[in-house]
């Protein structure tokens, strides 16, 4: 129900949206803006429930939401044979061979970045290196020219704020529109070109793959690279800064993760369950649905609070909590459709490229952690996290000891010889061992 003394849509909330976690799954579960007719569930049965109930719960609303920013449909809007064989068709970029291929581009990335930024012994994590990398690493495994990064980037925040926005002015509807525009008349020659000439990249492959005699047509594969570039670009950055936060917050966790690189994977797996940077994810209510003794009527929008959800004490234990040991996680499958957590949704339109997150996201961790000695946020910087829809650090200011170039590269030369295609780390002498929603 609608409570006049509480708005998501506050600048209060805005602020720190956890600190009403709480609240809302014990006082609010089914919480009504009138503002924007919405409905909003933050308790972690009703949010599984929603995701993947796909009969009473579609995707209808991405139509309006999505689709004239995307210029096409996306895969989460989707059903039956068509999305089977296109989901076929993405996934199958994002394993194999494909992925290993894509994990020497992004280690190849990182260093060529990193590498001044680490002789400075100080860097923005998050605006210095992790933005312009994660755009740089999708462009490469795309096949677009990385040195159009800055123009893309600037294109792709239209896209995610006519997605993201939970209100938007006429004003900026247009501008978004215009921007979503601009990026689809660069692409479509690139596609044409690729159906002619393809190559090794992405954007051929997915000119060229076909599944039970379904093929993408080029809206389709436009409307899916502007996906994935969107997808792959939001995540990445968010949630290495975010990582990295939780484990200079913990310095008993961040030193037992240097010790042992298999950790990584749960100290990210730990990160998304926590701190998901995909915090809302809509779907139309096709008929009337009682939560918690509140009728949400047919026709209704409604908002599944990740976040919310993924703190939720009936599905974690100390939710609350930064814990990369804690045995309700389920690190093995915190990258699959059965994760425990539900920072990538799950069911039917689970995440597809969480294999090429958990790689670009592990191949940096295990590239950096070894060589930020004595890390630390930089005198004076001060923590903070925006957005409402998607979520993180606005910037991370760390200090730490100047890195060689020598010393940077013989780290990525040792690092290497450890990864999988999967981006885990492999069996070695000391061993064992982050919104395209489809």
């Amino acid at each position: 129900m609608a409570d006049p003394r509480f708005s998501i849509l506050s600048e209060e909330f805005a602020a720190a949206p956890d600190r009403h976690f709480g609240w809302l799954r014990e006082h609010a579960p089914v919480h009504y803006e009138p503002a924007i007719d919405s409905w909003f569930l933050s308790r972690y049965r009703d949010v599984h429930r929603v995701l993947t109930d796909h009969e009473a719960f579609t995707t209808e609303t991405l139509q309006v939401r999505a689709e004239p920013v995307m210029r096409g449909p996306v895969l989460a809007q989707m059903t039956g044979a068509e999305h089977t064989a296109k989901r076929k068709i993405a996934v199958r970029a994002f394993t194999g061979q494909e992925l290993q291929e894509q994990v020497r581009t992004i280690r190849a990335n990182a260093v060529e970045l990193l590498e001044p930024l680490l002789a400075g012994g100080r860097m923005d994590l998050v605006n210095d290196f992790g933005k312009p990398f994660a755009v740089r690493v999708t462009l490469d495994v795309l096949g677009l020219d990385r040195r159009d990064w800055r123009q893309v980037s600037s294109w792709l925040a239209g896209v995610g704020e006519f997605v993201t926005a939970i209100e938007l002015t006429d004003d900026r509807r247009r501008v978004c529109l215009d921007l979503a525009r601009e990026l689809e008349a660069y692409l479509v020659p690139v596609v044409e070109e690729r159906r002619r000439h393809p190559g090794a990249d992405l954007i051929s492959a997915l000119c060229t793959a076909g599944f039970d005699g379904i093929t993408m047509s080029t809206r389709d594969v436009i409307a899916l690279i502007i996906n994935v570039l969107v997808a792959a670009v939001e995540p990445a950055d968010r949630t290495l800064g975010l990582l990295f936060k939780h484990l200079i917050d913990h310095p008993e966790q961040l030193a037992q993760v240097r010790r042992d690189p298999a950790l990584v994977s749960a100290a990210i797996a730990e990160t998304l369950r926590r701190t998901p940077p995909v915090q809302l994810i809509p779907r139309l209510a096709e008929r009337d649905a009682e939560f918690a003794g509140t009728v949400v009527p047919a026709g209704a929008t409604v908002f599944c609070m990740i976040g919310a959800a993924n703190r939720d004490p009936e599905a974690f234990t100390d939710p609350d909590t930064f814990d990369l040991h804690r045995p309700d996680l389920g690190t093995a499958r915190s990258f699959t459709a059965a994760a425990q957590h539900l920072a990538f949704g799950t069911g039917l339109h689970q995440y597809v490229g969480a294999a090429f997150a958990r790689a670009e996201i592990e191949t940096v961790a295990a590239l950096l952690l070894p060589l930020l000695d004595r890390v630390r946020y930089s005198p004076g910087f001060v923590y903070r996290e925006t957005g409402l829809y998607t979520r993180g650090p606005s910037a991370l200011s760390l200090d730490f000891t100047p890195v060689h170039a020598a010393t940077l590269h013989a780290t990525t030369r040792h690092t290497s010889t450890r990864h999988t295609t999967t981006g885990r780390a492999a069996p070695s002498t000391s061993p064992p061992r982050a919104p395209v929603h489809g």
